[in-house]
């Protein structure tokens, strides 16, 4: 026959097939529907927060005006981009009192800085509201400068989910790259030039002040000064070489090092932390993100070193040295894509935190500019008229639940990775 059924493969039958490791978590994953809804919900959200400005907003999507069509929403990308300006018929145009040949509108006609002098302050939303239609209806009621809270809860899903995943995503890089140098090379694996050594604990400290002196401009000249200066301390250590002692051999202990570096971080209180450097500096959310990723790699990394310490010792790693390969290579290409899934439950656990952290900051009103009405500002003004229930009870139960659906996620990542669930 040409054509043949496709036999249905049972589960039973499914787990004594040959599989990787990674098929078997997703299957793990997939048995566990909390966790597997709480995925579909997050992605859900996800969508939101990437498509805020075409669900929310007071500019046409696209519209024909004086016989031109326009695409408003998307020239705004490129406008706060530097790339391109508003046409001159559309600079500071008031975009619902210009007369369209057509046009195509978002669902809620708001944005979250659009402000609505009619109804302000503190308008709820089941009570009587000044509007041209129900199309122009606050769903979600008011804050307390007329700011439509729909739109406010819309834009604010964008910020949470970018504060957990930029800052995650900091704290991942720094995490595994600590994490990987400490688990693989222990603290006899790597020698260097007592110069070398010498030059570069006493670049520490520099580093460290120059990170912070160049941080107050930008995160990342402050991660640039930071690597200039163990650049030029090893540069500097050549000037070493003509000593006899200096200029011999010695095995660095990066393990203890790092291990211990990772104690003193713990140690400090992270909101404090946070706090102290918010406090001094102008808010910014990209400082917020900086910052959390800064304090949030150390669980990262405790976890690549424990699985590091277990993969370098495996047959696969042994047979590659064998092979004559660099230590280097056998790290990024073998040791570390096998020693990653512990890592994701970090990454979904911390995503959870760095959105609370995100939120308490908004609450006590630190390092979030006003301007960006974040779900923990909503709750700060609810504070301010506590009869305003709907600024309470909607931003805190989003809170909650993105919290919890990633708390949800990373438990499901928990018990998919560990081989002694499989049956």
């Amino acid at each position: 026959m040409l054509f043949k059924k496709k036999k249905k493969v049972t589960e039973t039958e499914d787990k004594d097939l040959p599989q990787s490791y990674w098929a078997y978590v997703k299957r793990q994953f997939r048995k566990n529907k909390r966790a597997l809804y709480s995925l579909y919900i997050i992605l859900f959200l996800a969508v939101i927060a990437i498509f805020a400005d075409f669900i929310a907003n007071d500019k046409p999507l696209m519209c024909k005006y004086e016989g031109k069509t326009y695409f408003p929403v998307f020239r705004e990308y490129g406008v706060k981009a530097g790339l391109v300006d508003w046409q001159p018929e559309l600079q500071n145009a008031q975009w619902y009192d210009l007369e369209y040949e057509s046009a195509i509108w978002a669902p809620i006609p708001y944005r979250n800085t659009t402000i609505d002098y009619n109804n302000a302050p503190f308008v709820g939303p089941f009570e009587k509201q000044d509007v041209k239609s129900g199309r122009w209806h606050h769903l979600l009621g008011t804050n307390k400068i007329g700011n439509d809270v729909m739109a406010c809860m819309i834009h604010g899903t964008r910020i949470a989910f970018l504060v957990g995943i930029v800052s995650m995503g900091i704290a991942f890089v720094i995490g595994i790259f600590f994490g990987a140098v400490a688990g693989f090379f222990g603290d006899d694996q790597v020698k260097a030039t007592r110069g070398k050594v010498l030059m570069n604990i006493l670049a520490f400290p520099f580093a460290i002040f120059y990170f912070g002196v160049f941080f107050d401009k930008s995160l990342w000249l402050g991660i640039l000064g930071f690597i200039a200066v163990f650049i030029i301390a090893n540069l500097l250590a050549k000037l070493f070489d003509f000593i006899p002692y200096m200029k011999d051999k010695i095995a660095v202990p990066l393990d203890l090092a790092i291990t211990r570096f990772i104690e003193v971080v713990v140690s400090v209180p992270v909101l404090i932390l946070v706090l102290s450097v918010v406090a001094v500096f102008p808010p910014s959310i990209f400082l917020v993100m900086g910052i959390i990723g800064l304090v949030r790699w150390t669980g990262i990394a405790r976890f690549i070193r424990a699985e590091l310490l277990r993969v370098r010792s495996l047959e696969y790693v042994e047979a590659a040295y064998a092979l004559g390969f660099p230590r280097w290579r056998i790290l990024l290409k073998h040791a570390i894509p096998n020693a990653l899934a512990p890592v994701f439950i970090a990454v979904a656990f911390g995503i959870a935190a760095a959105i609370l952290i995100e939120s308490f900051l908004s609450f006590l009103g630190f390092g979030i500019p006003i301007e960006l009405n974040t779900w923990g500002q909503l709750l700060t003004q609810s504070r301010e008229a506590p009869e305003a229930w709907w600024l309470a009870i909607f931003p805190g139960f989003a809170i909650f639940i993105t919290v919890t659906l990633f708390n949800l996620i990373g438990e499901g990542l928990t018990d998919a990775i560990d081989p002694r669930l499989k049956q």
